[in-house]
């Protein structure tokens, strides 16, 4: 069976080899090739032959026409004798210059007892070649999906929990807590093995929220309340960028969400993870919008500290204990919260990005579309966002920014009127749009939410209205940065002598 296989193969290698009209040149020790320079002509093969003769192996090269190639499949000229003679028939030039040994105790007399046939020859060494590529590229799949998690859960488990008393004293509170974070040096978090303890003594008492990850939680410890954010398994690699994002070396600001700690539990049935934050009674400001109306005092101060959480996430601070720039990507009312006395904390950097400016390299997936549909920038929405220029991404969250002060400003009761609270869009589009309706109402009509006349009687609100403008061009590079909305609101707070 293995012999019809190999004399097919040959066949078919064989019968492709006879259409093509070009000459085969071979190597030739016979008499008659000195006059060529030891080389022949033909339209069949190149034959060598290796015989043993008297004791002495004989070496044979010539050249095979096409006529002489018969039967099909297995040639007579191209048959070794066992023992005796090993002949190798093939069909490329010069393909005859190899020395061949005579063959002992072989079964079968055909060429391809004693040589690789052309078939066999590719399979051999195409197949393994094949494999380790193969396995080449899933191994640096699996690493890269699973280095920056593993690596941080292996840092976790390094910590021994017999030893964690000497690090956390019993009577250490959750202020004492908040105020170490505050006054730390790296301004990274603390240490993991403190981490590892907090999260390991909470007691979750009622759920107040779920989102794409997961759910939130309030939960109890030592006295205080805290947030916990509890990722799904799956959402692994979230909860890990969100970990990471929050430990940036001198993030912490008063007006970006307190991170505490991060985590991974096993339950005994599946993983959880962990991220640990303030707990701020309030909610996210799309929550505090819907239940209450707010002053011109109340308004100023949401968005001036709106604006100072975003200009320190943007900005760069050079140095061996610098901070890189860091853009949100999916800011929105939902995504920040109220603070007890009224200020505003952006939470939620789990899609956020940060620009290395010493390789001038931004760490971010691939996916231009990154967010909530109805607060896309116009650029992030026709996809001609230049995603290798950080500036494009900190532009995007200006704009996100401009719709955040739309939704405070509705609700600001001045001269005893307001607005219901709405998103915006909220008369342009459906509850739930799609990314061509956002675009068709964004880019192609280039609508923006509605400025009522009746604010421009008012300094604050006519002030808040500019800033939103300017918040809203088309063209990314004309906005506003953060730092510059920052001091514009920072100059009304004075003219309306509020304290902030």
């Amino acid at each position: 069976m293995a012999n019809l296989r190999i004399s097919l193969a040959a066949a078919v290698i064989q019968a492709v080899l006879f259409t093509d009209s070009e000459a085969l040149w071979c190597n030739c020790t016979t008499a008659q090739c000195e006059k060529t320079g030891s080389q022949c002509e033909t339209d069949g093969a190149c034959m060598a032959s290796t015989s043993f003769i008297e004791g002495q192996e004989q070496h044979i090269r010539i050249c095979i026409t096409r006529d002489d190639l018969v039967p099909p499949g297995q040639p007579f000229y191209c048959r070794s004798a066992e023992g005796l003679l090993n002949i190798h028939c093939c069909y490329t030039n010069y393909c005859n210059s190899i020395d061949l040994k005579v063959p002992s105790g072989r079964e079968g007399g055909d060429s391809s007892g004693g040589t690789w046939g052309l078939v066999e020859l590719v399979a051999v060494i195409a197949g393994p070649l094949f494999l380790l590529c193969l396995l080449l590229l899933v191994g640096m799949f699996l690493y890269q999906y699973h280095q920056r998690a593993y690596n941080h859960r292996q840092r976790l488990e390094v910590e021994d929990p017999s030893c964690d008393h000497l690090y956390m004293a019993k009577d250490r509170t959750l202020q004492d807590l908040i105020y170490d974070l505050s006054t730390s040096g790296s301004g990274s978090g603390l240490p993991l093995f403190v981490q590892r303890t907090v999260a390991r003594t909470i007691v979750l008492q009622e759920i107040i929220g779920k989102g794409r990850f997961g759910e939130v939680w309030r939960g109890r410890w030592r006295g205080g309340d805290v947030a916990v954010k509890i990722f799904s398994s799956r959402e692994e690699r979230s909860w890990f960028r969100e970990a990471e994002i929050y430990q940036t070396i001198m993030l912490r600001h008063e007006n970006i969400l307190g991170f505490i700690a991060a985590d991974n539990k096993d339950n005994g049935t599946w993983t959880q993870l962990w991220l640990v934050s303030d707990f701020h009674e309030h909610g996210s400001l799309f929550d505090y919008l819907n239940r209450y109306s707010v002053t011109t005092e109340g308004m100023i101060k949401l968005a001036l500290s709106a604006a100072s959480g975003l200009a320190h996430l943007h900005m760069e601070i050079l140095g061996t204990q610098g901070k890189p720039g860091i853009a949100h990507r999916d800011l929105k009312s939902k995504n920040i919260l109220v603070k007890k006395n009224c200020t505003c904390a952006i939470a939620d950097l789990g899609l956020a990005v940060r620009h290395e400016s010493a390789t001038d390299t931004i760490d971010i997936a691939p996916n231009q579309r990154v967010g909530t549909k109805r607060y896309m920038a116009p650029e992030v929405l026709d996809e001609t966002i230049n995603m290798r220029h950080f500036d494009s991404f900190k532009c995007a969250d200006i704009y996100a920014l401009g719709l955040v002060y739309w939704e405070i400003a509705r609700r600001c009761n001045s001269g005893g009127i307001h607005e219901e609270y709405q998103l915006p869009y909220y008369d342009l589009v459906p509850p739930d749009p799609s990314i061509e309706e956002m675009r068709k109402v964004v880019c192609d009509q280039k609508l923006r939410p509605n400025i009522p006349n009746w604010w421009q009687s008012y300094e604050a609100l006519r002030v808040m209205g500019k800033i939103m403008r300017e918040c809203w061009y088309a063209n990314g590079a004309a906005r506003l940065t953060a730092l510059r909305v920052k001091k514009t609101l920072s100059q009304l707070s004075i003219q309306e002598d509020i304290k902030v």
